[in-house]
């Protein structure tokens, strides 16, 4: 009798599971194909990395030891979601240890990403350039409708030098003295002092350009109407915006944090297809 008559076929019932069990086991080889070599170096070195994630469910002490074991059973079980987790903190040379696995498309696909961001085309750049500016614009939506962000005491606060040019030698100096909610003593002397200041060198510049300086005078040139106050205050709150869309509010927010925040493209795309919806209605 034929010896591959005697050979078991898989049922019809059993395709399923044997197809699952041949993927753990594929899987299971690809992970033994990461040198132990390349795993303990990449683990001992990304236990000191200060401030790396770990989910709180693992309840991980802060130790070295502790925290590569961690790190080295996540990267023995599941090679993608140690890419996913942590591929951002690797080299360029840890990266080529998982070269040998690239034929699993979860992996290849973390990898060419990881790449790309290590050393992006020149296309790649231009579409990092107009992802990081949409999520810029998005977020300042969402500052805008908090209210906070750009309020005028916040805006002040960053910048009051620019809020003075603007803003604040038009503004009744003694209402501008007085206590905010929330701010401690010191606070308000610090800021009268350099609202002083400001106000003792406009005096100094008006001297030194032989300004009159009758009380008439002065009240005449520093008054505005209220609509030309609110004029002010707009210039004034689109230079803020401005230059938090460029990047020059580093010291009060970090900017890594709203550019790598995939959510806000989400905003952006939905903000995109209403503009869109506007001019096609409007064009009919």
């Amino acid at each position: 009798m034929a010896i591959w008559a005697h050979r078991r076929v898989p049922k019809r019932t059993d395709s399923f599971n044997w197809r699952f069990s041949s993927f753990l086991v594929t899987r299971k080889r690809k992970r033994e194909m990461v040198s132990r070599e390349g795993m303990e170096s990449i683990t001992v070195r990304l236990s000191g990395v200060e401030n790396l994630y770990f989910p709180q469910s693992n309840a991980i002490s802060n130790h070295p030891s502790h925290r590569k074991a961690a790190l080295l059973d996540l990267l023995s079980r599941d090679v993608a979601l140690f890419l996913e987790r942590y591929g951002s903190q690797l080299t360029s040379n840890e990266l080529q240890e998982f070269d040998a696995l690239k034929e699993d498309y979860e992996i290849n696909w973390h990898l060419k990403h990881l790449r790309s961001v290590m050393s992006p085309t020149s296309e790649e750049l231009k579409l990092r350039s107009v992802t990081v500016k949409n999520r810029r614009r998005a977020y300042l939506d969402k500052l805008i409708h908090d209210g906070q962000y750009f309020s005028e005491d916040a805006m002040r606060e960053r910048e009051p030098y620019l809020h003075h040019e603007y803003v604040g030698k038009y503004q009744d100096p003694t209402g501008r003295s007085m206590a905010r909610p929330g701010e401690r003593w010191s606070e308000t002397l610090m800021r009268r002092s350099e609202e002083a200041f400001l106000m003792g060198s406009d005096h100094r510049d008006d001297a030194i350009n032989g300004a009159h300086s009758t009380e008439e005078q002065h009240n005449e040139r520093e008054t505005l109407s209220a609509v030309e106050m609110q004029d002010q205050m707009d210039q004034f709150t689109y230079i803020m915006q401005q230059k938090f869309l460029l990047g020059e509010d580093h010291e009060h927010l970090d900017y890594s944090k709203v550019d790598n925040d995939e959510t806000l493209d989400d905003h952006w795309q939905r903000e995109a297809s209403h503009d869109a919806e506007e001019k096609y209605f409007a064009e009919d």
